[in-house]
Order: C-alpha cells, then structure tokens, then sequence
C-alpha cells in the first residue's frame, strides 16, 4: 500500500487549503482512512476518518466545521478540505489507511498500518 500526500503549504490566518491522498497498491473498499496531524514537540493526533464502504466521517472537535474530508472512489483518493485555518492547525499532516478495523467509531491510532510521508500545513497569523 502507497499513501502519497500533496496540497500543503503556506495560508493565513483565515484561509484554506485542501490536501489529497492518492492511495493506491490494493482495493480499499474495506478500508478506513484517516488524516492526522504532528505539530513540532507534540504527539501526532487525529484529524479526521472516512470509512470507505459507506462514507462513515469523524472529525475532531479542534476541527469540526471548519475542515471536510472526502473521497472519490474512481480515484482512490481521500481530501481533507480545510477552511478557516488558524495558526494553531500548523502541522505536518498525515494520510493513514487502516483495513483491520470492524469498530463503528473512529479507529484508534495504533490500528493504522499505512502511513504517508506528510505534507507541511503552515499557518501565518
């Protein structure tokens, strides 16, 4: 399994950007994929999960009705579009795919076996 992020970069205080993950190496029908994020001297923690059999989201409080994250299936690729930035969103974001896990909520960190590069958000204030 391939995980490739892009669409990072420099924004303001207010502004948006939108990061993709173009997954590719098997079918992920049955597969939960998640962004986090890891900010200099923090732990990396959850941003937002989309199930991919039946389009099942979470998002973290911190992020909750400013970000949106999406799928298009032809694609094999997962977007977390993100408005109303603030300076404390700076992080490197994470694309993380997931097929063992039959929960109903979010998957928890440690059941991610997939995991990008990461791509570097950085927000001016």
């Amino acid at each position: 399994v391939q995980l490739v992020e892009s669409g990072g970069g420099l924004a303001q205080t207010g502004g948006s950007l939108r990061l993709s993950c173009a997954a590719s190496g098997r079918t992920f029908s049955s597969y939960v994929m998640g962004w986090f994020r890891q900010a200099p001297g923090k732990e990396r923690e959850f941003v937002a999960t989309i199930f991919w059999s039946d389009d099942r989201i979470y998002y973290a409080d911190s992020v909750k009705g400013r970000f949106t994250i999406s799928k298009v299936n032809a694609k094999n690729t997962v977007y977390l579009q993100m408005n109303g930035l603030k300076p404390e969103d700076t992080a490197v974001y994470y694309c993380a795919a997931t097929g063992r896990w039959s929960g109903y909520g979010p998957p928890p960190i440690q059941k991610y076996d997939y995991w990008g590069q990461g791509t570097q958000v950085t927000v001016s204030s």
